[in-house]
């Protein structure tokens, strides 16, 4: 938790010292307050002397405004000093998830790190608050309390000996139960978003194949045990407060009984027992804040544990001191294995495989071969096990991301928009890019034809992952989105799937065309996209089958021709 705390920053700062001073002052306000009561009874009641109490009275009245107005001070300024540190915190997570490679995004998960930069920041956010509040409010008051009590009656006061120690031991044994219970509901309120996300984003399938029975009962069953775990963390704490207060009580009838005893003896005055009890009741209601903050501090704990995770998370993929400049753009895999994580098998084994720049390389195979991770190696979307990936000459490992990232744009399979227009969508390639760019990476992508029958053209609404577009338009605007970067290394990993036939082959001229000087990568399922280029790769089980021109593979790859066969009859053969 205290690591969080250098996100306090600007006036954040101001407000988080602030906010105990004032604090402070209401305190000493509410510890005045039973002394005056006292005086009133002792000495204006007992002496008949009316003038007294009104100006202990009034002097009660002042203490209790400048109490309130303090209190609401303190509360201003926590809440902007809490929301301040959350916004920072979360601001730290989302920049530094930007950072993360997909190795450490697919072990943190999606639906997890969406938990964390939500619902435990708020728990951050809400401990901070209470922390500026009650954690200086209720040790203070405790203290003051207990000196106070003291210096009214010291006989009196040793009941606090027996008191305060039992509720501190029951707080101790129930929150070293309550912290693991707490750990155990944030992974439940992980699960809870998981299945919540699936079933948001997979709807279509979820009604097309009508498994929305199944899917309830799937959140039925996350949302029960979410339930549960919050039961058994909420219910161990609910033991706090009956226990306390009969404490408490017992501690009130053990001050009337040997006050009591004392007043009757004469050693003490009534009004000073009064003032006493209000005393206990303020130290025991300040021990009871604390005991609220131990709750929500147990919790926020286990939030703050995982927000640091993240944060503490080391990235995978990170630039060297010195960077190296690449002079040309030649691709060369030497002796290049590849596996997702220690526990996974090899999905590349001894890939070596020289591409010049310029030439336009076709990568087939089947699905699951290892095709998109060859291409994932090369913008260092993830680092190769071991072997070297060159772009020319250099080792991308020495290459700058941002600059590597820049020379080589990926196409991926998933069509992904983002909200806004199609314009916004485009430029997402090049942010300074003008209309005339604009127009021909459209034209290029086969996209301009539908953007010019939209009511809005490039200004057209572009909903949430662009829902309201075709598979097949979301692709071509993908496309177009990278065409519009125009890059050394262009890699299209099967990108293209949805398009029909004609409109794919419209598509693959217009790319040679305009990438004629540049390295273009495809991947693709069928052999019409691929046998007019310069080489197709034929990969198989992760390793590379064969490799040459659409003529030579018909020859000598068996796996190459039997795809051929299937997709363009036996008439293909007829060449060979």
């Amino acid at each position: 938790m205290i690591k969080l705390f250098k996100f306090f920053k600007g006036s954040a700062v101001i407000c988080a010292i602030l906010a105990p001073l004032v604090m402070i002052l209401e305190v000493a306000m509410d510890l005045l307050q039973p002394t005056l009561l006292s005086n009133i009874i002792d000495i204006g009641v007992a002496n008949h002397d009316l003038n007294y109490v009104l100006i202990t009275g009034l002097k009660m009245i002042i203490a209790a405004i400048v109490g309130l107005f303090a209190g609401a001070g303190c509360s201003f300024l926590a809440a902007i000093a809490a929301i301040k540190l959350a916004e920072e915190v979360r601001q730290g997570l989302f920049d530094k998830i930007q950072t993360l490679s997909f190795l450490e995004l697919d072990k943190l998960k999606t639906s997890s790190l969406i938990t964390r930069l939500t619902n435990d920041v708020t728990q951050i956010q809400q401990m901070t608050n209470m922390l500026l509040r009650m954690m200086v409010r209720a040790p203070s008051t405790a203290i003051g309390g207990l000196v106070m009590a003291i210096i009214l009656s010291k006989e009196l006061s040793k009941i606090f000996v027996v008191a305060i120690p039992i509720i501190l031991i029951v707080v101790m044994i129930i929150l070293k139960k309550s912290f693991p219970l707490f750990k155990k509901m944030q992974q439940k309120i992980d699960n809870i978003n998981l299945v919540m996300r699936e079933s948001i984003l997979g709807i279509k399938i979820i009604k097309a194949l009508v498994i929305e029975d199944k899917q309830k009962d799937r959140f039925n069953d996350a949302n029960e045990e979410l339930t549960m775990a919050s039961i058994k963390s909420q219910g161990m704490n609910l033991l706090l407060l009956p226990i306390s207060t009969f404490i408490m009580n017992l501690t009130v009838v053990s001050v009337l009984w040997f006050g009591g005893n004392m007043f009757v003896s004469g050693n003490i005055e009534i009004g000073k027992i009064m003032a006493f009890i209000n005393y206990l009741l303020q130290i025991m209601a300040s021990i009871m804040m604390v005991i609220n903050c131990m709750i929500m501090f147990s919790r926020a704990q286990v939030s703050a544990a995982r927000i640091n995770e993240v944060l503490d998370t080391k990235a995978s993929i990170e630039n060297k001191e010195n960077c190296e400049e690449v002079k040309n753009f030649d691709i060369e895999f030497k002796n290049v294995f590849f596996k997702y994580n220690d526990h996974s098998d090899n999905v590349l084994e001894d890939i070596s495989v020289k591409i010049k720049e310029g030439e336009k390389v076709g990568i087939i195979g089947s699905t699951g071969c290892g095709k998109t991770s060859f291409v994932n190696l090369i913008p260092r979307l993830y680092d190769a096990t071991s072997g070297e990936i060159l772009i020319g000459g250099v080792n991308v490992k020495n290459i700058n991301i941002k600059q590597l990232r820049e020379d080589v744009a990926i196409v991926l399979q998933e069509s992904i928009l983002f909200s806004g227009d199609i314009k916004s969508n485009l430029k997402l390639g090049n942010k300074n890019a003008s209309e005339e760019e604009l127009i021909s990476a459209s034209k290029d992508s086969q996209a301009y034809e539908f953007i010019m029958n939209k009511d809005n053209k490039f200004d057209e609404v572009v909903e949430q992952r662009g829902k309201n577009l075709s598979g097949g338009q979301k692709q071509r605007l993908s496309i177009g989105r990278t065409l519009i970067k125009n890059p050394k290394i262009f890699i299209m990993d099967d990108s293209s799937s949805a398009l029909d036939m004609a409109t794919e082959a419209r598509l693959q001229t217009s790319i040679r065309n305009r990438m004629k000087d540049n390295t273009v990568l495809i991947i693709a399922q069928r052999i019409s996209a691929v046998m007019d280029l310069d080489k197709i790769i034929v990969m198989d089980d992760g390793k590379i089958s064969a490799m040459g021109s659409h003529k030579e593979l018909l020859e000598r790859s068996e796996i190459y021709r039997s795809i051929a066969v299937s997709q363009l009859g036996e008439e293909v053969l007829v060449s060979v």
